[in-house]
């Protein structure tokens, strides 16, 4: 597994939070316990797996649910 964060465009309310959790629960490769919405940084940190799911088809994910990713940091 490997982590990553997510820098979005700011957040503007906590249902965004919800929103996005709810995009990326039960999403093959990720790991739904380590999925954390931080409002207040605008970002997303996860697990994922990446022989099931790549960075790019996450950041699919979330602009799909309306959101843009500025920025992503792997570790």
């Amino acid at each position: 597994m490997k982590q990553a964060i997510l820098q979005l465009e700011t957040l503007t309310c906590p249902s965004c939070m919800k929103k996005i959790e709810g995009a990326l629960k039960n999403i093959e490769g990720i790991e739904e316990k380590s999925i954390k919405v931080l409002f207040n940084a605008s970002k997303v940190k996860l697990n994922f797996d990446e022989e099931k799911i790549s960075l790019e088809k996450i950041k699919k994910i979330i602009n799909e649910v309306g959101y843009v990713v500025e920025n992503i940091k792997e570790k």
